[in-house]
């Protein structure tokens, strides 16, 4: 289950690899519970394309499917009935809107015991607080840790493979003045493209297995 696929970059890779194993699920937002107007307009456009974009491959993504849902009362699927989720740097966009911890219950819920949750996400410099960073795109690593840990998760491994040193994390237009949305002046060029993308925590996460019934 990834969440939020946007353009399908990754489902490129995802939905071929769980063809034979079981099968890729996207999860989107259904426009008309997606707020205001331009919202709505960009949720089904987005949605649209990424509906186009697996039908015209279907020897590549097979049996992808995309499930709507409500982001303010999310739903991904029949309880227990995922062996995966995956979200890659969303997470401040329902920090921002207000619904992370729904989203993240709805992650709990959808997995079975033992089902693995993994999470990449623009990470904020040491110190800083959410308040200090929320509208910047950037998130505490701690503060997203404690969004799945409330959630019921356990976190089992972190690792720095997404990590960039050279990010300052101090843009004029935060997480979104580097690469991919290039959001600066154009004599700044050179100099955000020397950063590259942002500095991200990778964290994986594990749901519990039930505990033992009591012996009688």
């Amino acid at each position: 289950v990834e969440i939020s696929p946007g353009g399908g970059w990754y489902t490129e890779i995802l939905a071929p690899l769980a063809q034979g194993k079981g099968r890729y699920v996207g999860i989107i937002n259904d426009p008309a519970r997606s707020g205001n107007e331009r919202a709505q307009k960009y949720y089904a456009d987005a949605n649209a394309k990424l509906r186009e974009k697996l039908a015209a491959r279907a020897d590549v993504y097979g049996n992808a499917t995309l499930v709507e849902i409500d982001p303010n009362a999310p739903v991904l699927g029949e309880p227990a009935s995922a062996d995966v989720v995956l979200t890659f740097r969303n997470v401040h966009n329902w920090v921002m809107a207000g619904n992370e911890a729904a989203m993240f219950k709805s992650f709990f819920d959808v997995l079975r015991p033992g089902g693995v949750l993994g999470v990449v996400e623009h990470r904020a410099a040491a110190g800083k607080t959410l308040e200090e960073v929320k509208t910047s795109g950037y998130l505490p690593e701690d503060y997203v840790v404690g969004l799945a840990t409330a959630a019921g998760f356990v976190l089992e491994e972190k690792s720095e493979i997404n990590a960039n040193p050279a990010d300052t994390k101090d843009h004029p237009n935060g997480v979104w003045t580097l690469a991919p949305s290039n959001n600066h002046e154009e004599a700044d060029k050179a100099k955000y493209a020397a950063i590259g993308e942002s500095d991200r925590m990778t964290l994986r996460f594990v749901k519990p297995q039930a505990e033992a019934a009591p012996a009688e």
